[in-house]
C-alpha cells in the first residue's frame, strides 16, 4: 500500500491555480470575501477586518504544522485574483481518508470553470456536479459563531468513484 500523506503542494489547472496558503494571502482574501452571502453558511462569521483574516491563516497553519489539515488559496490564472480557499482537513492517515472543505469562491468566480451545511443547495449541487455521492445528514452537527446548529450533508469520493468522478471532472473542465 502506497503512503498517504497528504502535504502543502502547489496544484495548477487550467483555470485556477491552488496554492499553499501562506500570511502573505490575508489581504486578498480579506478583499475576495466581502460578500456577505459567501459567509451564509460557514462555520465562522464574515471577517470584520484583514486582522480577522490573518488571525483565520494563523490559524490553519498552525492546523497545517500539526499535519491534520492542508489550506490552499485559489487563485484564478488569467486575472492573478485571489478566487477563494479550501482545505484538506480531518487527515486519516491510517485510513487513507480526508474531508474537503472551508471552501468559498468570491461571486464572480462561482459556477465557473465533501462536506456542506445542509441548507447550503447550492454547495451540494456543486458536489454532486463533481460526482461525489450523498452519504447523509448529520444532524445537529455544528454550531455555527451566531448559535445556530447546522445540519451537515455529507458526501464522498472512494478510490472506486474516482476514476468516473475524475473523468467527469476532465470533460466539464474541457468545455469551460
Amino acid at each position: 500500500m502506497s503512503t498517504f500523506d497528504p502535504r502543502p503542494v502547489l496544484l495548477t489547472g487550467r483555470q485556477v491555480r491552488l496554492e499553499p496558503l501562506q500570511p502573505a494571502h490575508a489581504a486578498a482574501l480579506y478583499a475576495a470575501g466581502r460578500d456577505p452571502e459567501i459567509h451564509r453558511y460557514l462555520i465562522g462569521p464574515a471577517p470584520a477586518s484583514v486582522a480577522d483574516v490573518e488571525a483565520t491563516v494563523a490559524k490553519a497553519l498552525a492546523a497545517a504544522a500539526t499535519g491534520v489539515e492542508v489550506p490552499f488559496v485559489i487563485i484564478h490564472l488569467a486575472s492573478g485574483q485571489v478566487a477563494g480557499t479550501t482545505r484538506y482537513f480531518e487527515i486519516r492517515r491510517k485510513d487513507r481518508a480526508l474531508e474537503i472543505g472551508h471552501t468559498w469562491l468570491t461571486p464572480e468566480f462561482q459556477r465557473t470553470a465533501v462536506k456542506t451545511d445542509g441548507r447550503n443547495d447550492r454547495s451540494r449541487r456543486a458536489i454532486e456536479r463533481l460526482g461525489a455521492r450523498f452519504e447523509g445528514i448529520l444532524h445537529n452537527y455544528q454550531t455555527r459563531w451566531d448559535g445556530f446548529v447546522r445540519n451537515t450533508a455529507m458526501y464522498a469520493i472512494v478510490a472506486v468513484d474516482w476514476p468516473a468522478a475524475k473523468a467527469r471532472l476532465e470533460a466539464r473542465l474541457a468545455r469551460a
